[in-house]
Protein backbone atom coordinates (compact mmCIF):
# COMPACT_ATOMS: atom_id res chain seq x y z
CA UNK A 1 0.00 0.00 0.00
CA UNK A 2 1.38 3.41 -0.94
CA UNK A 3 1.32 6.34 1.51
CA UNK A 4 -1.28 7.98 -0.71
CA UNK A 5 -3.49 4.87 -0.56
CA UNK A 6 -3.10 4.78 3.21
CA UNK A 7 -4.15 8.43 3.56
CA UNK A 8 -7.12 7.86 1.26
CA UNK A 9 -8.32 4.87 3.28
CA UNK A 10 -7.85 6.71 6.58
CA UNK A 11 -9.88 9.70 5.38
CA UNK A 12 -12.64 7.63 3.81
CA UNK A 13 -12.96 5.30 6.81
CA UNK A 14 -13.65 8.21 9.15
CA UNK A 15 -17.04 8.83 7.53
CA UNK A 16 -16.51 12.54 8.17
CA UNK A 17 -18.44 15.26 6.40
CA UNK A 18 -15.09 16.72 5.37
CA UNK A 19 -14.44 13.79 3.04
CA UNK A 20 -17.43 14.65 0.84
CA UNK A 21 -16.06 18.13 0.21
CA UNK A 22 -12.68 16.72 -0.81
CA UNK A 23 -14.26 14.78 -3.66
CA UNK A 24 -14.81 17.95 -5.70
CA UNK A 25 -11.22 19.18 -5.56
CA UNK A 26 -8.67 18.85 -8.39
CA UNK A 27 -6.40 15.79 -7.84
CA UNK A 28 -3.31 17.61 -6.42
CA UNK A 29 -5.34 19.61 -3.88
CA UNK A 30 -7.46 16.56 -3.06
CA UNK A 31 -4.32 14.51 -2.39
CA UNK A 32 -2.91 17.25 -0.14
CA UNK A 33 -6.03 17.76 1.97
CA UNK A 34 -6.62 14.01 2.23
CA UNK A 35 -3.09 13.47 3.55
CA UNK A 36 -3.42 16.35 6.01
CA UNK A 37 -6.77 15.05 7.21
CA UNK A 38 -5.29 11.56 7.62
CA UNK A 39 -2.61 13.06 9.88
CA UNK A 40 -5.27 14.85 11.95
CA UNK A 41 -7.25 11.62 12.29
CA UNK A 42 -4.16 9.70 13.41
CA UNK A 43 -3.41 12.19 16.18
CA UNK A 44 -7.05 12.49 17.24
CA UNK A 45 -7.34 8.70 17.44
CA UNK A 46 -4.67 8.70 20.15
CA UNK A 47 -7.10 10.57 22.42
CA UNK A 48 -10.22 8.67 21.37
CA UNK A 49 -8.90 5.12 21.27
CA UNK A 50 -5.97 4.82 23.72
CA UNK A 51 -7.29 4.12 27.21
CA UNK A 52 -4.00 4.24 29.12
CA UNK A 53 -3.00 7.87 29.78
CA UNK A 54 0.71 7.08 29.85
CA UNK A 55 0.54 5.30 26.52
CA UNK A 56 -1.43 8.17 24.99
CA UNK A 57 1.12 10.69 26.26
CA UNK A 58 3.92 8.63 24.76
CA UNK A 59 2.14 8.38 21.42
CA UNK A 60 1.65 12.13 21.20
CA UNK A 61 5.31 12.63 22.09
CA UNK A 62 6.18 10.25 19.25
CA UNK A 63 4.03 12.27 16.85
CA UNK A 64 5.84 15.46 17.86
CA UNK A 65 9.15 13.81 16.99
CA UNK A 66 7.70 12.43 13.77
CA UNK A 67 6.57 15.89 12.65
CA UNK A 68 10.04 17.30 13.37
CA UNK A 69 11.67 14.46 11.45
CA UNK A 70 9.24 14.86 8.56
CA UNK A 71 10.11 18.54 8.15
CA UNK A 72 13.78 17.51 8.31
CA UNK A 73 13.11 15.30 5.30
CA UNK A 74 12.71 11.94 7.08
CA UNK A 75 9.01 11.08 7.53
CA UNK A 76 8.39 7.49 8.60
CA UNK A 77 4.59 7.38 9.01
CA UNK A 78 2.60 6.93 5.78
CA UNK A 79 0.27 9.85 6.57
CA UNK A 80 3.22 12.24 6.69
CA UNK A 81 4.94 10.52 3.78
CA UNK A 82 1.81 11.33 1.80
CA UNK A 83 1.63 14.91 3.08
CA UNK A 84 5.22 16.13 2.83
CA UNK A 85 5.43 16.40 -0.98
CA UNK A 86 2.59 18.96 -0.81
CA UNK A 87 4.04 21.10 1.99
CA UNK A 88 6.00 23.60 -0.17
CA UNK A 89 3.15 24.21 -2.62
CA UNK A 90 0.60 25.12 0.05
CA UNK A 91 2.74 26.79 2.69
CA UNK A 92 2.13 24.15 5.35
CA UNK A 93 4.47 24.57 8.30
CA UNK A 94 5.57 22.36 11.18
CA UNK A 95 3.85 24.75 13.60
CA UNK A 96 0.49 23.89 12.05
CA UNK A 97 0.91 20.18 12.70
CA UNK A 98 2.37 20.75 16.15
CA UNK A 99 -0.65 22.92 17.04
CA UNK A 100 -2.98 20.03 16.20
CA UNK A 101 -0.96 17.82 18.54
CA UNK A 102 -1.12 20.55 21.21
CA UNK A 103 -4.90 20.47 20.96
CA UNK A 104 -5.00 16.72 21.44
CA UNK A 105 -2.63 17.13 24.39
CA UNK A 106 -5.25 19.41 25.97
CA UNK A 107 -7.71 16.52 25.74
CA UNK A 108 -5.33 14.41 27.82
CA UNK A 109 -4.65 17.18 30.32
CA UNK A 110 -8.21 18.34 31.05
CA UNK A 111 -11.81 17.22 30.67
CA UNK A 112 -13.55 20.49 31.66
CA UNK A 113 -13.39 24.13 30.53
CA UNK A 114 -14.21 26.88 32.97
CA UNK A 115 -15.36 29.45 30.43
CA UNK A 116 -15.93 30.08 26.75
CA UNK A 117 -12.55 31.78 26.36
CA UNK A 118 -10.80 28.60 27.51
CA UNK A 119 -12.88 26.48 25.16
CA UNK A 120 -12.04 28.83 22.29
CA UNK A 121 -8.31 28.28 22.88
CA UNK A 122 -8.86 24.54 22.56
CA UNK A 123 -11.00 24.97 19.43
CA UNK A 124 -8.31 27.18 17.88
CA UNK A 125 -5.79 24.34 18.09
CA UNK A 126 -7.96 21.41 16.99
CA UNK A 127 -10.11 23.22 14.43
CA UNK A 128 -9.00 26.78 13.72
CA UNK A 129 -5.50 25.77 12.67
CA UNK A 130 -6.94 22.90 10.65
CA UNK A 131 -9.17 25.41 8.87
CA UNK A 132 -6.17 27.65 8.19
CA UNK A 133 -4.24 24.82 6.52
CA UNK A 134 -7.31 23.68 4.60
CA UNK A 135 -7.89 27.20 3.25
CA UNK A 136 -4.31 27.28 1.97
CA UNK A 137 -4.75 23.95 0.23
CA UNK A 138 -8.09 24.95 -1.29
CA UNK A 139 -6.46 27.99 -2.88
CA UNK A 140 -6.32 31.02 -0.59
CA UNK A 141 -5.23 34.30 -2.18
CA UNK A 142 -6.50 36.93 0.30
CA UNK A 143 -5.03 37.39 3.79
CA UNK A 144 -8.52 37.91 5.24
CA UNK A 145 -9.45 34.34 4.31
CA UNK A 146 -7.39 33.11 7.28
CA UNK A 147 -9.76 34.82 9.73
CA UNK A 148 -12.73 33.30 7.87
CA UNK A 149 -11.11 29.86 8.16
CA UNK A 150 -10.53 30.24 11.90
CA UNK A 151 -14.09 31.42 12.53
CA UNK A 152 -15.50 28.57 10.46
CA UNK A 153 -13.28 26.09 12.29
CA UNK A 154 -14.68 27.34 15.60
CA UNK A 155 -18.23 26.86 14.28
CA UNK A 156 -17.38 23.31 13.18
CA UNK A 157 -15.85 22.38 16.52
CA UNK A 158 -18.75 23.79 18.53
CA UNK A 159 -21.09 21.78 16.31
CA UNK A 160 -19.08 18.64 17.09
CA UNK A 161 -19.21 19.43 20.81
CA UNK A 162 -22.99 19.91 20.70
CA UNK A 163 -23.48 16.70 18.70
CA UNK A 164 -21.23 14.67 21.01
CA UNK A 165 -22.51 15.78 24.44
CA UNK A 166 -23.73 12.28 25.29
CA UNK A 167 -20.85 10.42 23.67
CA UNK A 168 -18.26 12.61 25.40
CA UNK A 169 -20.04 12.08 28.72
CA UNK A 170 -19.40 8.34 28.44
CA UNK A 171 -15.68 9.22 28.46
CA UNK A 172 -16.08 11.53 31.44
CA UNK A 173 -15.66 14.62 29.26
CA UNK A 174 -17.77 17.78 29.28
CA UNK A 175 -16.70 20.45 26.80
CA UNK A 176 -19.58 22.82 27.52
CA UNK A 177 -18.08 25.57 29.74
CA UNK A 178 -18.68 25.25 33.47
CA UNK A 179 -19.87 28.86 33.66
CA UNK A 180 -22.56 28.13 31.08
CA UNK A 181 -23.69 24.97 32.85
CA UNK A 182 -24.08 27.08 35.97
CA UNK A 183 -25.94 29.79 34.07
CA UNK A 184 -28.58 27.27 32.96
CA UNK A 185 -28.46 25.26 36.21
CA UNK A 186 -27.38 22.06 34.49
CA UNK A 187 -25.20 19.92 36.73
CA UNK A 188 -22.13 18.11 35.46
CA UNK A 189 -23.29 14.85 37.04
CA UNK A 190 -26.57 15.11 35.10
CA UNK A 191 -24.67 15.19 31.82
CA UNK A 192 -22.38 12.38 32.89
CA UNK A 193 -25.47 10.34 33.79
CA UNK A 194 -27.23 11.62 30.64
CA UNK A 195 -29.97 13.20 32.73
CA UNK A 196 -30.72 10.06 34.66
CA UNK A 197 -29.36 11.03 38.06
CA UNK A 198 -31.11 9.16 40.89
CA UNK A 199 -34.04 11.09 42.30
CA UNK A 200 -33.94 13.72 39.59
CA UNK A 201 -37.03 15.27 38.03
CA UNK A 202 -36.81 14.29 34.37
CA UNK A 203 -39.10 17.06 33.14
CA UNK A 204 -37.17 19.69 35.08
CA UNK A 205 -33.85 18.43 33.74
CA UNK A 206 -35.15 18.48 30.16
CA UNK A 207 -36.33 22.08 30.56
CA UNK A 208 -32.92 23.20 31.82
CA UNK A 209 -31.01 21.13 29.27
CA UNK A 210 -33.11 22.44 26.36
CA UNK A 211 -32.39 26.02 27.42
CA UNK A 212 -28.66 25.25 27.58
CA UNK A 213 -28.64 23.59 24.17
CA UNK A 214 -30.67 26.35 22.56
CA UNK A 215 -28.01 28.80 23.69
CA UNK A 216 -25.23 26.57 22.34
CA UNK A 217 -26.92 26.04 18.97
CA UNK A 218 -27.74 29.72 18.50
CA UNK A 219 -24.13 30.72 19.19
CA UNK A 220 -22.78 28.16 16.73
CA UNK A 221 -25.26 29.19 14.02
CA UNK A 222 -24.20 32.79 14.53
CA UNK A 223 -20.56 31.81 14.00
CA UNK A 224 -21.41 30.30 10.60
CA UNK A 225 -22.97 33.61 9.59
CA UNK A 226 -19.93 35.53 10.88
CA UNK A 227 -17.51 33.24 9.03
CA UNK A 228 -19.33 33.51 5.73
CA UNK A 229 -19.41 37.30 6.03
CA UNK A 230 -15.62 37.30 6.49
CA UNK A 231 -14.86 35.31 3.32
CA UNK A 232 -13.45 37.67 0.65
CA UNK A 233 -15.22 37.53 -2.71
CA UNK A 234 -11.88 36.88 -4.39
CA UNK A 235 -11.57 33.52 -2.61
CA UNK A 236 -15.20 32.43 -2.61
CA UNK A 237 -14.84 30.09 -5.60
CA UNK A 238 -11.61 28.51 -4.34
CA UNK A 239 -13.05 28.00 -0.86
CA UNK A 240 -16.06 26.02 -2.08
CA UNK A 241 -14.98 22.88 -0.16
CA UNK A 242 -15.19 24.84 3.09
CA UNK A 243 -18.61 26.14 2.08
CA UNK A 244 -19.69 22.57 1.38
CA UNK A 245 -18.64 21.54 4.88
CA UNK A 246 -20.43 24.57 6.29
CA UNK A 247 -23.62 23.53 4.51
CA UNK A 248 -23.38 19.99 5.88
CA UNK A 249 -22.50 21.02 9.43
CA UNK A 250 -25.07 23.79 9.60
CA UNK A 251 -27.76 21.39 8.39
CA UNK A 252 -26.69 18.92 11.09
CA UNK A 253 -26.88 21.66 13.69
CA UNK A 254 -30.43 22.51 12.64
CA UNK A 255 -31.38 18.85 12.91
CA UNK A 256 -30.09 18.84 16.48
CA UNK A 257 -31.95 22.08 17.21
CA UNK A 258 -35.22 20.34 16.32
CA UNK A 259 -34.63 17.60 18.96
CA UNK A 260 -31.75 18.57 21.29
CA UNK A 261 -32.41 15.75 23.75
CA UNK A 262 -31.27 13.21 21.17
CA UNK A 263 -27.62 14.16 21.69
CA UNK A 264 -27.75 12.61 25.16
CA UNK A 265 -28.49 9.14 23.87
CA UNK A 266 -27.16 8.90 20.33
CA UNK A 267 -24.95 10.54 17.73
CA UNK A 268 -27.14 12.62 15.43
CA UNK A 269 -25.90 12.40 11.84
CA UNK A 270 -26.85 12.95 8.22
CA UNK A 271 -26.89 10.11 5.71
CA UNK A 272 -23.99 9.87 3.24
CA UNK A 273 -26.39 10.57 0.38
CA UNK A 274 -27.66 13.73 2.05
CA UNK A 275 -24.11 14.93 2.71
CA UNK A 276 -23.22 14.35 -0.94
CA UNK A 277 -26.34 16.20 -2.05
CA UNK A 278 -25.56 19.20 0.14
CA UNK A 279 -21.97 19.27 -1.13
CA UNK A 280 -23.09 19.00 -4.74
CA UNK A 281 -25.55 21.87 -4.33
CA UNK A 282 -22.76 24.17 -3.21
CA UNK A 283 -20.56 22.99 -6.07
CA UNK A 284 -23.32 23.49 -8.64
CA UNK A 285 -24.97 26.64 -7.34
CA UNK A 286 -22.04 28.28 -5.57
CA UNK A 287 -24.00 29.01 -2.40
CA UNK A 288 -25.29 27.30 0.74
Amino acid sequence: MTPQDYAQQKAAASGSSFYYAFLFLPPPRRAAITAFYAFCREVDDVVDEVQDLGVAQAKLAWWRQEVAQAFAGKPSHPALQALMPHVPAYGIEARHLQAVIDGCQMDLDQSRYLDYAGLQRYCHLVAGVVGEVAARIFGQTAVATTEYAHRLGLAFQLTNIIRDVGEDATRGRIYLPVQELQRFDVKAHELLKRGEAPGSDRADFERRFLALMTFQVDRALGLYDEALALLPDADRRAQKPGLMMASIYRTLLREIAAEPLLVLTRRVSLTPLRKLWLAWKVQALGRL
